[in-house]
């Protein structure tokens, strides 16, 4: 191969496509490295490269950037590092000239089908095992016009869902080469789309390493990530080297032209290469006291804030450059509409581990440009018991809101204590979130979510059955606030499953009729479950697949699901960027601010109730719950009953003005199709006070006649 080599520049980091001059620029960052060796390769799966190429120091870095030039290749070429310097983990220096290493701007990654994670690890070469990079020129795809939506938070149904496990199962209906693909999932958008979806949440799709699991499993979700710019080989249905990033356009294309967000879940706060005892594939190699944050007084060892064995340490300059580049990355090139920023209170630690008040990398992230238009969204919290639900940094960043999560579990289970908590809730939480001006959308409400039970799940098991995941079920979370309505896991009681039935309607009707943006898990529509296990990190089977034959069995819950959907989204006082006036007694002093000098007359608003109108019974054992929403713009109104006890409970009902009426929307309790209906087709209410069965909800609308 006869090359002709030039110095190269800094910048852009990465491997860049040229035309003029016709070449590939490479760069990338170390600092402490003595010598970089770049290699060039003919096959995805060859042993060995066909040119290694030295960098000179005095011709190829400037500051702790090397970079070369090379005339005459470009998109296609297959290329990888070795990086030579000190092997001194007490000082923190694990470079490993033997180690063949990932550059961490690869925009393609091939060798997936020979690497092992083993080989990676300890001392010898890799190469032939190795994973290497492919140079893209990602400005060549035809987008036809597509970009981001940008679809406000007000207008939003998140789903949150698993790429493979969606189109995985055989009874998908997905031609077997698409199955648990990219493609796979652009053949169900009608699904998503008639369900009321308006945004995908998708688990970790950049490239991660599948062999992260205990044998002889497989690491499913994919919160191992490797190469933060590739997307995940496995999902693409292709085989040429491109084909995982045209497929995730080509799918991002298809959901933007259906008016369907794509968000991703990205996770910046740990890398696949694990604890010192973990493989060498790309950052630990490179700059490993760069990359990560250290254990001070013995930096051999890591720092294990995400629980993952490593914390990636992303307020170090360099770290947070890498970052901030990925995520432009994504956004311009292929065009995502947003981030969920898994364990994002990592984020927030420095250099050392300590939390900061402005840590800079997520102000970077609030404040660029290129990521104005875009959802951010923060799990903001860690695993070593940093938790920021109402105080994570900045205005845009909305936030998982774990609180809505126990509260509303709590108290579809009948546990005391909780009515007040429920109430703020359901207002979009402005005791968490005080600040003025904050729109109560930036609340992600959700009830379940990948990490923990179905919703199903939750109805049907108290106690956690993770024996699949051969770690002695020791683990997973142990305070799931689940409860098996009478028998633990399946059961052919039809009093038993009409009870679960009915208490994931509650679910689904809460859920919908709170202020802030809803988010579902995948499945939870047709009741998927995973048989007790809170934890399928590592189950890529149907125990995790999304069973397409449960739209059939379950088409009564989904018909529900749909009908609240759609019906919640076409409501004005659902898509509020202003936290509801409150009318009367509210259960605590912050949910009555906004009633001070507002005339309820004019302004979206809402009122508490018990069973007896106007008296919210906000004591310890109450298990009662009853709210009006009005609309004066609109002229919508409605009635929410909320009954959490275990016997039926008659609610009195608000007066109405002549020649209007109630009419029932939801009533969990009715078997379909009576327990869900549009206002049109609903049923008239005859009566001052209606009667609750127990453990149900009931949504009236008026009508005029």
């Amino acid at each position: 191969m006869n090359l002709n080599v030039l110095p190269g520049n800094s910048f852009p980091i990465g491997a860049t496509v040229y035309q003029d001059p016709k070449g590939v620029n490479f760069s990338i960052y170390s600092k402490n490295a003595t010598a970089i060796e770049l290699l060039l390769f003919d096959e995805p799966l060859a042993a060995k490269p066909k040119q290694v190429i030295l960098l000179n120091p005095k011709q190829h870095r400037t500051h702790h950037y090397w970079h070369i030039f090379i005339s005459d290749i470009g998109a296609g070429q297959i290329y990888a590092y070795r990086v030579h310097g000190p092997f001194n983990p007490e000082k923190g220096h694990w470079f490993d000239g033997t180690k063949v290493l990932l550059d961490p701007y690869a925009r393609v990654v091939v060798g997936q089908d020979k690497y092992s994670r083993e080989a990676a690890t300890g001392y010898g070469d890799n190469c032939a095992y190795a994973l290497k990079g492919v140079v893209a020129d990602p400005t060549t795809y035809d987008w036809e016009d597509d970009k981001p939506l940008e679809t406000p938070y007000t207008a939003t149904v998140i789903y949150e869902m698993h790429v493979g496990g969606f189109t995985r199962n055989p009874n998908s209906g997905v031609a077997p080469k698409k199955r648990g693909t990219f493609a796979g999932l652009v053949e169900k958008i009608p699904y998503l789309k008639e369900l009321g979806i308006t945004a995908v949440e998708l688990l970790p799709v950049q490239q991660f390493d599948e062999q992260d699991v205990r044998d002889p499993l497989i690491n499913y979700w994919g919160y191992s990530p490797i190469a933060f710019f590739t997307p995940h080989h496995s999902y693409s249905s292709r085989q040429d080297i491109f084909g995982p990033m045209d497929e995730f356009r080509d799918m991002v294309k298809a959901l933007h032209k259906e008016g369907i967000e794509v968000i991703l879940d990205v996770v910046f706060n740990h890398t696949g290469e694990g604890n010192e005892n973990g493989p060498t594939v790309s950052f630990r190699g490179l700059e490993n006291s760069t990359y990560y944050i250290l254990e001070g007084d013995d930096p051999r060892y890591y720092s294990n804030y995400s629980g993952c064995g490593n914390t990636f340490n992303t307020n170090n300059p360099f770290v947070h450059r890498l970052i901030v580049d990925c995520l432009c990355y994504w956004v311009r090139e292929m065009h995502v509409d947003g981030f969920r920023f898994d364990l994002a209170s990592v984020m927030s630690r420095s250099m050392t581990g300590d939390p900061l008040e402005d840590p800079p990398v997520l102000w970077a992230i609030e404040s660029d440009p290129v990521l104005a238009g875009t959802k951010i969204i923060a799990e903001a919290w860690d695993a070593a018991g940093l938790y920021q639900v109402g105080s994570f940094i900045g205005d845009r960043f909305a936030e998982w809101n774990g609180h809505y999560r126990d509260d509303v579990r709590q108290f579809v289970k009948s546990d005391p204590r909780i009515v007040n908590k429920l109430a703020a809730r359901i207002m979009g939480s402005p005791d968490i979130y005080p600040k003025p001006n904050r729109e109560p959308n930036h609340s992600i409400n959700f009830i379940t979510c990948h990490d923990g039970f179905t919703m199903n799940d939750l109805v049907s098991y108290n106690e956690k059955h993770n024996e699949a995941n051969c770690e002695n079920n020791c683990d997973g979370a142990n305070y799931n606030l689940s409860w098996n309505c009478g028998i633990e896991g399946v059961t052919d009681q039809a009093k038993i499953e009409m009870l679960r039935l009915r208490q994931i309607k509650n679910f689904f009707t809460i859920l919908f009729f709170s202020q802030g943006t809803p988010m579902i898990l995948m499945g939870d529509e047709v009741r998927r479950t995973q048989l007790g296990n809170n934890n399928s990190y590592c189950q890529n089977n149907e125990l995790s697949w999304f069973d397409w034959s449960q739209i059939d069995q379950q088409n009564d819950l989904l018909r529900f699901v749909k009908g609240i959907i759609n019906f919640t989204q076409k409501l004005k006082i659902m898509q509020l960027d202003k936290v509801l006036a409150t009318v009367g007694v509210g259960p605590e002093p912050c949910l009555v601010k906004s009633q001070e000098k507002t005339n309820l007359d004019k302004v979206p608003n809402i009122s508490w109730h018990g069973i007896h109108l106007g008296i919210p019974d906000w004591r310890i054992d109450s298990r009662t719950l009853a709210f009006s929403l009005k609309h004066p713009e609109s002229g919508e109104y409605f009635h929410i009953m909320l009954n959490a006890y275990w016997k039926p409970l008659m609610f009195e009902l608000p007066l109405l003005k002549k020649g209007e009426n109630w009419y029932l929307i939801v009533n969990t309790a009715f078997t379909s199709p009576r327990d869900f209906n549009d206002l049109d087709v609903g049923i008239k209410v005859i009566g001052v006070r209606y009667r609750l069965e127990a453990r149900s909800a009931v949504v009236l609308m008026t009508k005029r006649e």
